[in-house]
């Protein structure tokens, strides 16, 4: 009796294992069918403007690079090459210069590095530039750029704006999409963040230019950090992220739901940002299926 008694056993708990492992998936697709739907179900990453005479128009230019540096983990020209004619198509749309800033690439310093100079080399013949990583699609081209910087400030005086305009992930602020506008404490900004060396890191994922942001960030008096720097209250608005079934997002999720709400891509968002994932390319071609067939 004994010995028949073992195998049921185990086969009841390979039973229990097998619907546990099923009911988890049936729970993970649940859960990435809600996120990309969580605009219609009530998530608002756009505010209403209430300011009606929001109307001026801005000289704003889309800036990127990609890079094939070989030292890097960060490669990003096949997923640039993907894009392409999706930012120029909206650029052209709206009305914006797209700047390739490929010739600005310092290759003495991780890629990431490159934006500082991208940046600062560009600054002074625009109101603003918005800096987005090669690694970005254009998911909603009825949205424009200075709708975006508008519902953040919440008016069009473009003298009492703040400086920067962020979004903020699960690791803080992310310095793959964002705004920056034409002014003195913007170079000055600039100039002091390319000379933060000490944060510089090669043969990794981070090459320390999202650090030495965050390290000037925390170290600004508290007016200061208010006056220049301006975080969205929710990074759908114009940086989302995929969020696809792996146990690092399943953490993600069980630790910070609300980060998570904010943050992952849904029907309707602006922009979609891969950051940190592989497969950027085949993501990027996904997306633009899916817009082709809506």
């Amino acid at each position: 009796m004994g010995r028949r008694a073992k195998p049921i056993r185990r086969y009841q708990r390979l039973r229990h294992l097998v619907i546990f492992a099923a009911a988890v998936l049936l729970a993970v697709h649940a859960i990435s069918v809600v996120l990309r739907h969580a605009n219609a179900l009530g998530r608002r990453c756009f505010p209403e403007l209430t300011d009606r005479n929001l109307s001026p128009r801005l000289r704003i230019a889309m800036v990127s690079f990609s890079s094939e540096d070989k030292a890097s983990l960060r490669s990003f020209k096949e997923v640039e090459e993907v894009v392409a004619g999706n930012k120029r198509a909206y650029a052209a749309r709206m009305g914006y210069d797209l700047i390739n800033a490929d010739d600005l690439v310092d290759h003495s310093r991780p890629p990431a590095w490159s934006k500082i100079p991208a940046l600062r080399s560009r600054l002074s013949s625009y109101d603003w530039i918005f800096w987005n990583d090669a690694d970005t699609v254009v998911t909603n081209p009825a949205i424009s750029l200075e709708s975006v910087i508008w519902s953040v400030i919440g008016h069009a005086d473009f003298d009492e704006s703040p400086d920067f305009i962020l979004t903020e992930d699960i690791n803080g602020v992310n310095l793959g999409v964002f705004f920056i506008r034409r002014s003195k404490w913007s170079e000055t900004f600039l100039d002091i963040w390319w000379n933060q060396t000490t944060f510089i890191s090669f043969g990794s994922t981070k090459s320390g230019d999202n650090a030495a942001f965050k390290h000037l960030m925390d170290n600004l008096p508290p007016d200061e950090l208010r006056q220049h720097i301006r975080i969205s209250p929710m990074q759908c608005l114009f940086n989302s992220y995929p969020w696809f079934p792996s146990w690092k997002s399943a953490l993600r999720l069980f630790t910070s739901p609300s980060t998570t709400w904010k943050g992952a891509y849904s029907h309707g968002d602006f922009m979609v940002h891969f950051a940190g994932i592989d497969g950027k390319q085949e993501w990027a071609e996904k997306i633009l299926r899916e817009m082709e067939s809506n």
